[in-house]
């Protein structure tokens, strides 16, 4: 079985590479960018296929679908970094909505009858109220970003090629998944990088942190991709499922738990530029549709994605 993911060479992708090699029924292959950072799969050469491939160019993407013929999509590729959709709108709306309506199109034009996985984010719900919580599928998309804006977008736009074309396609909306190998824009990773610096001596003692008391729902990436393949294997075409744990963190609490997983000791002061124009305050999802669907349940304790995530860094830096 051929499957095709988008984005391979990033946080997800790397590991959802892994967990299909780990099956032994899938042939892997990714679509990759002639500037594309590779770090995080250099220890898959040789067992996965890349492809130059720009999702934004829809020849390109066309080329890929009409040779490979893969079996199984999971869309992945974005421009996923929500303080970044404010500074380049263009580019996020461009790379992450026109992307995927080349894939879809190409799927199309080729008459290819793979399955899609296309990966929402709880950033759709955008402006949650407290008794919406723990937030169901069904709950209102208010998003408070371009980047939220855009997912709503695929979301939206994977429900109308199934409705209209009746194609394979199976919609997740994400909530905040960590691990090793996290880019190190986003808050854990950031701040377990920051204390291993610290315990190095390589920064003075103070951690620079946004909004700490914002609540969210974090799951490790290695049970995120999991819930993936599972979604698309046995999920209803059409239907949309959170990827949760039903558990809500405020990032006071990330960093506490990072804290006591260190020796080092530090003062935490609020850096202005790392807050958003408007934030989204509290995102803890329901994931029962997938469970029931599926059977998926996290495998990883919080903790110790933290401490894996810690010891990604004491490595590196």
């Amino acid at each position: 079985m051929n499957c095709l993911i988008t984005g391979i060479t990033g946080f997800a992708g790397s590991h959802l590479a892994e967990y299909l090699l780990s099956l032994g029924s899938c042939e892997v292959h990714g679509t990759i960018r002639w500037r594309s950072r590779t770090e995080n799969i250099e220890h898959l050469k040789g067992k996965i296929h890349l492809h130059d491939c720009d999702l934004r160019d829809s020849g390109s993407i066309y080329r890929l679908i009409a040779d490979l013929k893969p079996d199984r999509i999971y869309h992945l590729a974005a421009q996923s970094y929500v303080p970044m959709s404010w500074i380049a709108p263009q580019e996020t709306f461009v790379t992450n909505v026109i992307g995927q309506l080349n894939i879809l199109e190409a799927v199309r034009a080729t008459g290819c009858s793979c399955r899609i996985h296309i990966a929402g984010s709880s950033e759709e719900y955008g402006l949650v109220l407290p008794d919406e919580t723990p937030i169901k599928e069904t709950n209102p998309l208010r998003p408070l970003s371009p980047y939220a804006v855009s997912k709503v977008a695929q979301d939206l736009m994977g429900y109308q090629y199934h409705q209209s074309y009746k194609m394979h396609i199976i919609r997740t909306r994400g909530f905040n998944h960590t691990g090793p190998r996290r880019g190190v824009v986003f808050v854990t990773s950031n701040f377990a990088r920051q204390i291993v610096e610290i315990e190095k001596g390589k920064r003075e003692p103070v951690l620079y942190v946004g909004n700490l008391e914002a609540v969210r729902d974090f799951t490790d990436v290695r049970d995120t991709v999991r819930a993936y393949y599972l979604i698309l294997e046995k999920g209803v075409p059409g239907e949309v499922y959170n990827v949760a744990s039903g558990r809500g963190y405020k990032i006071r609490q990330v960093l506490e738990i990072l804290q006591s997983l260190s020796t080092a000791k530090f003062q935490v002061k609020q850096d202005p530029n790392r807050l958003r124009p408007s934030d989204v305050e509290l995102l803890i999802g329901d994931p029962t549709k997938l469970k029931k669907a599926t059977g998926w349940e996290p495998q990883y304790q919080f903790e110790q994605t933290l401490k894996d995530l810690l010891d990604y860094w004491r490595e590196r830096v």
